[in-house]
C-alpha cells in the first residue's frame, strides 16, 4: 500500500519540535508544532494549510513567523490550531509587526485560528488586509475531540498537561484507495490526473453513477468512459487509512497516559517525546516531560505498528543511542 501522506519530522531529535506531512500527488502538507522552520524549503511551507500547535512555548511557535512571511501577498487561507489561550498569543505575535504595506498585495492571506479548551473550541479570523486585527467576535463550538473533518481525513486532539495545557493530535486517513495496476494495464488505462479526481469523487461520496471520463492521452486507444461504482470494481481496493499520532510535552500522569494510549490506539506511526532518560525522571517529572522508557512503554500500551522518539534534551547529545535503545527495550516489552 503506496501511503497517501509522508511524514518526516522538521529537524534532528535534538532541534526544535516539528512534524511535517506533505499528501502524495498533491500540493497539500500539515504541520505539527512550528518550531525552527529553516529545514523547510519555501515550496514545503506553501503547501502547508493547516498547522496545529501543540503549546506556545518558544521551541514550537518561533517558526510561524516563517510560514507568515512566506505565504505573505497569496490568496490563501492557513487554519492553526493550538490550546486555550491560542488565539491572545497568536493575535499578540501579529500586533507585534507593522501592516501599513499590505495594501500593495493583490491577494489576502486568510488566518483562521481555532483554540481549544476542555469544553468548547474558539475560532477567530484573521485577514492579511485588515492588518491583522480581528473583527468579529470569535465563534465557539463543543469540543468533541474532533479539530478538523476534510473528506479524506480527519484530525483529532487530547488535552495533556505540561504545567500548562498542551495538546498532542491524531490525523487519520477515512480510508485508503489502492489502485489497482494490473486492473489499469487490463483495461487500457495509464496514471494520470484523472485518478485524484477519481479519488476524490469517491472520499467525497459522489453518486455511483457519476461518469468518468478518461482522456486519451491516459489511454492506450480512444478516450474511456466509466461510472463511477464501475471503475471502482474494476481497479479499487479499499483498506483502513493511515494514522499518524504526534505526541509531546507531558508529563507522565496517569491522566496524560490514559489520554494518549487512547489518542494513539492502533496508529500506524507515533512520533512520541522522549526528553530525558529513565535514570533522569525525577527531571523529567520536575519539568513535565517524557522519558525514554515511559515513551516506549505509552507505544506498547497503545499498540502503535511504529513509532519515532523526539525533542531529546541536549544533555544527551552524545547518547542518543541510549535514549533509543531504552525506548526499544521498552516498547518490546510493554512495560
Amino acid at each position: 500500500m503506496r501511503p497517501a501522506f509522508l511524514p518526516r519530522l522538521v529537524n534532528s531529535p535534538f532541534g526544535d519540535p516539528g512534524l511535517y506531512l506533505s499528501f502524495a500527488f498533491q500540493r497539500q502538507a500539515v504541520l505539527f508544532d512550528a518550531g525552527d522552520l529553516s529545514a523547510l524549503s519555501s515550496r514545503d511551507i506553501l503547501k502547508i494549510d493547516n498547522i496545529f500547535i501543540s503549546h506556545t512555548h518558544m521551541d514550537h511557535f518561533c517558526g510561524f513567523d516563517q510560514v507568515l512571511r512566506v505565504s505573505l501577498g497569496r490568496n490563501k487561507r492557513i487554519q492553526v490550531f493550538g490550546p486555550d489561550g491560542f488565539i491572545s498569543h497568536l493575535s499578540s505575535k501579529l500586533s507585534a509587526y507593522q501592516w501599513n504595506l499590505v495594501d500593495n498585495f493583490n491577494d489576502n492571506l486568510t488566518l483562521v485560528a481555532t483554540e481549544i479548551t476542555d469544553s468548547c473550541m474558539k475560532t477567530q479570523t484573521f485577514h492579511c488586509r485588515d492588518g491583522f486585527i480581528a473583527r468579529d467576535v470569535p465563534l465557539e463550538s463543543p469540543f468533541t475531540g474532533i479539530l478538523l473533518e476534510t473528506p479524506v481525513f480527519n484530525v483529532t486532539a487530547a488535552i495533556l498537561d505540561h504545567q500548562i495545557p498542551c495538546l498532542a493530535f491524531s490525523l487519520r486517513e477515512r480510508f485508503h484507495v489502492n489502485i489497482l495496476k494490473p486492473a489499469l494495464t487490463d483495461l487500457g488505462l495509464r496514471p494520470g490526473p484523472w485518478l485524484k479526481t477519481f479519488k476524490d469523487d469517491l472520499f467525497c461520496k459522489r453518486p455511483p453513477e457519476t461518469i468518468i471520463e478518461i482522456p486519451a492521452s491516459h489511454t492506450t486507444a480512444s478516450p474511456k468512459i466509466f461510472s463511477l461504482d464501475e471503475l471502482t470494481r474494476k481497479i479499487v481496493r479499499i483498506t483502513a487509512g493511515q494514522q499518524v499520532t504526534y505526541v509531546t510535552d507531558a508529563g507522565f500522569t496517569a491522566t496524560n497516559q490514559a489520554r494518549i494510549i487512547a489518542l494513539s490506539d492502533g496508529a500506524d506511526h507515533l512520533f512520541i517525546e522522549a526528553a530525558f532518560l529513565d535514570n533522569d525522571r525525577r527531571i523529567a517529572e520536575k519539568k513535565h516531560h517524557l522519558t525514554a522508557r515511559q515513551a516506549g512503554y505509552l507505544a506498547a500500551r497503545a499498540s502503535v505498528k511504529k513509532y519515532t522518539v523526539f525533542h531529546f534534551s541536549p544533555r544527551y547529545s552524545d547518547r542518543a543511542d541510549d535514549i533509543y535503545h531504552e525506548a526499544r527495550a521498552a516498547f518490546l516489552a510493554g512495560c
